[in-house]
């Protein structure tokens, strides 16, 4: 039967359904040779049969066949496709044989199978049914090991008519991966059944949270999956979107952020006048202090690196809580409390209102609260730092100014916003791209781009000779042009009249006032003076700080 079939496909000679022979004729007139005849020769196996060693999905074994002897064909449109890569990556775990892609046409891939199925006897077939069983999770975790190779920040899985996924690197999305609907619905729920911590059942249509622990092995893998060493933790939010199915995001939290426990902060990105003014904000026993910036600037680990600074100053001798949802980052001689086991923001923050109480109950001399989010967190950190404990905290707000009229808008009443005995510090940050040192180009080379025009307006001469924007890329930083990024901040150590001024709605008397009478420095200052340092490009500044030629807003 086999042998009638392989005729009868070597007979068709040209015909696509036939699985014509790779490569044209040659000079000279040289026999074409019949793909099924060249692949199948000698008994060779198709090892991606339905039911055969490896066990995958219809939808990736319509891309590709992996023989016994290695032989490896894959469709040529789909090259680049992400099932095509993932496959590679989990044969080569296994051990198996496999050559470099030879490409072919969906027609001859169709026959190859068509005459596989004919030809092989499914006894002669092995099944692998843990493989079958731990595919998707380990695609799973192949995504995160990925994605942390490289520091990625967040990650992006979108569902819709095809699947994208998304890595935050250096503050920008890229894509980097294309699969299909069903493998993305099949991975979001995947990554549900993963997390340690998440409701009981995964629900599409519903706004869900979730938590990986990264040293807690996959459910239901047997202690075979983990995520890489050096991912503490994944944080997943799952939500529903308009004109498509699901939309993952999972935040990496990486263990080896500080390895060595380190308070140092100039690792971060800040100068001798950043540290000079934390310096001060630790050596206040009482008070609130915010650390403020948007979602993925910095905030925690900016927050973490005081922590620490702050024991190592007091000998170890105090008692610092901190509450958490979840705790992010390790701080070494801390009592880190977790806020876990909610699963509605309705009860997620009741208890955490619940915990924060409980740390204030629990003899504190310093706390720590990860995020202040609602009123009632809000009050309980005023409470403490009231009652006379130093308390650090992160909120979302656009500027370190903009944190009173935050706090204010969440219902904190202005006597205690006003309180200079109370309100000791005011932090704001971004992370800004640094530049390659080895390939930057010096704005000198483009004097006519409008961006360098501003800076000549702004910065006269001197801008130009010290100023310098992203380069080519080279081998120190990937060919990328950017090596990792730095921490940039505002910092306001604010008086009665600059409070004062804040509550009465007089953002811009009071930003004057800070800026002279407290010898504040706003961002984009900051900035600047990194840029002119060759740290960060004149891009980058303009991208989050406004155009160089234009007087800040606030």
């Amino acid at each position: 039967m086999a042998d009638d079939a392989e005729n009868q496909n070597s007979a068709s000679g040209s015909s696509s359904a036939s699985g014509q022979v790779i490569g044209a004729s040659e000079a000279g007139g040289q026999k074409r040779y019949n793909l099924i005849e060249d692949v199948f020769a000698g008994g060779n196996k198709l090892l991606t049969l339905p039911g055969s060693t490896l066990v995958i999905n219809d939808d990736t074994r319509r891309l590709l066949a992996l023989f016994a002897d290695g032989r490896f064909l894959v469709v040529e449109s789909h090259k680049f496709d992400g099932r095509v890569l993932s496959f590679e990556v989990l044969a080569r775990k296994k051990h198996l044989n496999i050559s470099k892609p030879t490409y072919v046409s969906q027609n001859e891939i169709n026959a190859v199978y068509a005459y596989g199925e004919r030809a092989q006897p499914m006894n002669d077939l092995e099944g692998d049914e843990d493989l079958a069983q731990l595919q998707m999770q380990k695609d799973f975790v192949n995504v995160v090991a990925r994605a942390a190779a490289v520091k990625v920040s967040d990650v992006h899985v979108v569902v819709a008519d095809s699947t994208q996924i998304m890595f935050r690197v250096n503050g920008m999305m890229q894509t980097v991966m294309e699969y299909n609907k069903d493998w993305g619905e099949a991975f979001v729920r995947a990554a549900f059944a993963s997390a340690d911590i998440s409701d009981a059942n995964y629900a599409q249509n519903e706004f869900q949270g979730a938590q990986k622990l990264g040293s807690t092995p996959l459910r239901g893998s047997k202690g075979k999956l983990m995520l890489p060493h050096n991912v503490l933790a994944l944080r997943l939010q799952f939500n529903p979107i308009a004109f498509g199915s699901q939309y993952l995001v999972m935040r990496l939290l990486y263990a080896d952020e500080n390895p060595d426990g380190s308070g140092d902060l100039q690792a971060l990105g800040f100068g001798e006048y950043e540290e000079n003014m934390f310096y001060r904000l630790r050596a206040v026993p009482t008070g609130l202090n915010v650390i403020a910036g948007p979602t993925g600037s910095g905030k925690s680990t900016t927050l973490q690196r005081n922590m620490i600074k702050l024991l190592q100053e007091k000998n170890y001798e105090i008692n610092l809580i901190t509450v958490e949802d979840p705790p992010e980052y390790p701080i070494p001689g801390a009592r880190q409390m977790p806020v876990t086991n909610a699963n509605t923001e309705e009860e997620k923050a009741e208890m955490f209102t619940k915990a924060l109480s409980a740390a204030l109950r629990s003899d504190p001399d310093v706390m720590m609260v990860g995020e202040t989010r609602a009123l009632a967190t809000a009050e309980l950190t005023f409470k403490g730092a009231l009652s006379g404990h130093g308390v650090w905290t992160t909120l979302h707000a656009n500027s370190a100014p903009a944190i009173i009229t935050r706090l204010r808008d969440m219902g904190i009443q202005p006597y205690m916003l006003s309180d200079p005995e109370l309100v000791k510090g005011l932090i704001s940050q971004r992370l800004f791209r640094k530049l390659c040192p080895h390939c930057r180009v010096s704005v000198k080379d483009r004097l006519n781009d409008p961006a360098v025009k501003r800076l000549k307006i702004a910065l006269g001469d001197f801008g130009i000779e010290n100023t310098f924007v992203r380069g080519p890329g080279c081998k120190f930083c990937d060919n990328k042009g950017i090596k990792g990024r730095m921490s940039v901040p505002e910092i306001i150590l604010p008086d009665a009249v600059f409070l004062e001024l804040m509550i009465a709605g007089e953002t811009r008397k009071a930003i004057d006032y800070w800026t002279s009478d407290l010898n504040g420095r706003p961002l984009k200052d900051a900035a600047i003076e990194r840029m002119l340092k060759g740290y960060i490009d004149l891009d980058e500044v303009e991208r989050w700080c406004g155009l160089l030629d234009q007087r800040p807003a606030y």
